[in-house]
């Protein structure tokens, strides 16, 4: 008897669903927020931190891995000193060797090297003479690691001349930092990266000492043109939750001295010790731009420097006489006459009701003719004299502290200034007190634009009823008689 035919099934078995969450080993996941903004940053320079326990030296580790598959990749890592290098080593070490399997780590040479052949060089810079041990070599990507540790900018900006490859290698150039506010460099680390925009945005890079653009120069083919890029990303603890879940790295923080308390949990670069005013708060006092209505009264006050700098403040008075700070014109080397056509210009389509300016500017010095004020005047810039009478600048500081107060009823602080005034925004928590007259500020640090707010509020600006306009309040009440109000 003849055996049935028997077929063989060559459909293939449906393959058991894999969980990919447990096939893979997460070797490292950037935290939602500022730690993911900082790995996938396209400027050139960016500094990373704030607050301690954001996640700063993980980012710092994490981000040079996007190169390890480039053979052209070179890259540098340092820190100020070999004792504080040894820490970030000791990290990589459990990091990269799971992440980038057959990397291989040169003790010797503190240096790793990716299977392709890429390289990340760890290494300390203590010294600004210590550049010189990278003069004449070439980087793709530069990190600093706790950037306010370096006293100058010396090492950073000499670094930058290192930050260069190929036009085929297929890098961007990069050079990053971390930091927490406080250290020798904070001052300049602040006016790097912190000053010259609102947090998180980007922006031009910038002359620390004039704060202007940095452009190429006359002659060049891009000539005026901005060079490049910087950005500053904020974290604190609370963005890094493995740290502040348990509350116990937040109470250690809290039991802080605090100036340091604000500096490390905060992450607040407006603290130092000795400043004049240590209740100037950005997320207090500093606020976005909006339409001010026109009805509001609108006036301005200036501080006159050729040599150093001219400093004017532009003040609008809420019907609640709340001040808002809107507008700051900060420049230098800059005439009388040329400083009223730059004001004129700015206020052109603006109802001012008044100017007041430093009053040593009505003084004739050696001249018969206009004095400076009056220069200004016949331009069209008018201006009362600023009161500089014997006990005004300690009862100016006096009217500055009362107005950074929160009102109790409105639970808005009496002067509020909008966030492009950068200027003014960095002066006013880095003015010092004066060490022999601890009533007033020291008159030898940067304090032209503070001078400005300061001859402005003593002229005891008002917001009268009869100046205030229902129809272009701010407010959505809409009111049936725009007359009279009612």
């Amino acid at each position: 008897m003849e055996k049935p035919l028997t077929t063989t099934s060559h459909a293939k078995a449906k393959p058991a669903e894999i969980d990919v969450e447990k096939a893979q080993e997460v070797i490292f996941q950037p935290n939602p927020g500022p730690q993911t903004n900082f790995l996938s940053a396209a400027e050139q320079e960016v500094m990373y931190g704030g607050a301690a326990g954001g996640g700063k030296s993980y980012a710092m580790l994490a981000d040079p891995v996007r190169n390890f598959n480039n053979p052209h990749a070179k890259q540098l890592l340092v820190r100020r000193s070999t004792e504080e290098l040894r820490e970030l080593i000791s990290v990589s070490k459990q990091l990269y060797p799971k992440a980038i399997p057959g990397i291989r780590w040169l003790e010797r040479e503190k240096t790793w090297i990716a299977p392709s052949g890429a390289s990340l060089w760890m290494s300390y810079l203590d010294s600004d003479d210590d550049v010189l041990r990278y003069q004449g070599q070439a980087f793709s990507w530069i990190g600093f690691d706790e950037l306010t540790q370096w006293p100058t900018p010396y090492a950073w900006n000499y670094l930058r001349s290192r930050l260069r490859t190929t036009k085929d290698s297929g890098l961007k150039l990069y050079q990053r930092s971390t930091t927490n506010p406080g250290g020798p460099g904070m001052q300049w680390v602040k006016k790097m990266f912190v000053n010259p925009a609102p947090p998180g945005k980007a922006f031009w890079a910038t002359d620390i000492e004039t704060a202007k653009v940095i452009t190429w120069p006359k002659g060049h083919s891009r000539e005026g043109q901005p060079l490049f890029k910087r950005r500053f990303i904020p974290a604190t603890l609370f963005d890094n939750p493995y740290l502040s879940e348990d509350g116990m790295y937040e109470a250690n923080l809290l039991s802080l001295p605090e100036h340091q308390r604000k500096q490390l949990l905060d992450g607040n670069w407006d603290v130092n010790e000795g400043a004049a005013f240590p209740e100037f708060n950005q997320t207090l006092h500093i606020i976005e731009p909006y339409d001010i209505p026109r009805s509001w009264v609108k006036f301005r006050a200036a501080d006159y420097g050729y040599g150093s700098h001219s400093g004017v403040v532009w003040f609008a008075v809420c019907p609640n006489g709340q001040l808002i700070i809107y507008r700051e014109l900060y420049v230098s080397k800059v005439t009388a006459v040329d400083l009223a056509d730059m004001i004129l210009d700015l206020e052109s389509d603006e109802n001012i009701r008044y100017g007041v300016l430093d009053s040593s500017l009505w003084h004739n010095r050696g001249d018969r003719g206009p004095s400076l004020a009056e220069q200004m005047i016949q331009r069209g810039c008018r201006w009362r004299p600023a009161d500089r009478s014997r006990g005004s600048r300690v009862a100016g500081k006096n009217k500055i502290h009362h107005l950074l107060q929160v009102d109790p009823y409105s639970e808005l602080p009496g002067i509020q200034i909008f966030n492009t005034c950068r200027g003014l925004i960095s002066q006013i928590p880095a003015l010092p007190l004066d060490k022999k007259n601890p009533e007033d500020i020291d008159t030898n640090s940067e304090d032209h634009l503070y001078d400005a707010l300061r001859y402005g509020v003593m002229t005891r600006p008002k917001s009268h009823l009869f100046d205030y306009d229902p129809a272009s309040s701010r407010s959505g009440f809409q009111i049936a008689e725009p007359t009279f109000g009612y």
